[in-house]
């Protein structure tokens, strides 16, 4: 396999690896509503499980409000359980046509319980980032070993992997950081 080709397999799941931390940062609380919030919820709909995006319009008319519309007024209970399931903090208030979730302030304990759970996330990100590291390491290293590659061209695939780690780890720390000040923001 040429040098070129181990390394967009290795940029790709690094790529993957940031594509998934900055999902999973969607999810996460700040002081602001946020469809992030709750698009991702998994309602039970008529027997298969569906994404509360597919089943409903959802809107932030104020900073501190999101209103979920469903297109079918009978799956109001289903959204209504679905949120309150997925655990997110907040009540959902039905009012017989949308939901409403007001999003209240975060208390400074919470907001460093949650900054602590995105350092956690993002330590994974960067264990993902290093093990497709290691991965494209071991490949070059296998293929230096079968002749496929010469030596040179191995430490420079080697150096270009580390390149790439050095990349990928400084863009986890920036979105760790972005997300940490938005959720200490008052």
């Amino acid at each position: 396999m040429p040098v070129d080709d181990i390394l967009l397999d290795v940029e790709e799941k690094m790529e993957n690896a940031i594509a998934y931390l900055r999902q999973e940062f969607r999810g996460i609380r700040t002081g602001r509503a946020s469809v992030g919030l709750v698009d991702h919820v998994k309602v039970e709909y008529y027997g298969s499980q569906a994404d509360l995006r597919q089943l409903a319009t959802i809107a932030t008319p104020e900073p501190t409000l999101i209103v979920i519309k469903p297109f079918d007024p009978g799956s109001l209970k289903d959204i209504e359980r679905a949120i309150q399931a997925a655990n997110i903090g907040i009540t959902p208030q039905n009012d017989g046509k949308v939901i409403r979730l007001a999003v209240p302030p975060l208390s400074m304990e919470r907001r460093q319980q949650i900054a602590q759970q995105l350092k956690k996330m993002a330590e994974q990100a960067r264990v993902a980032i290093r093990n497709a590291r290691r991965d494209g390491n071991r490949t070059l290293d296998q293929e230096e070993k079968d002749s496929q590659l010469s030596e040179d061209e191995a430490q420079r695939g080697r150096d270009e992997v580390q390149k790439l780690t050095d990349k990928y780890e400084k863009t986890v720390t920036d979105v760790l950081q972005t997300k940490t000040n938005e959720v200490q923001q008052l």
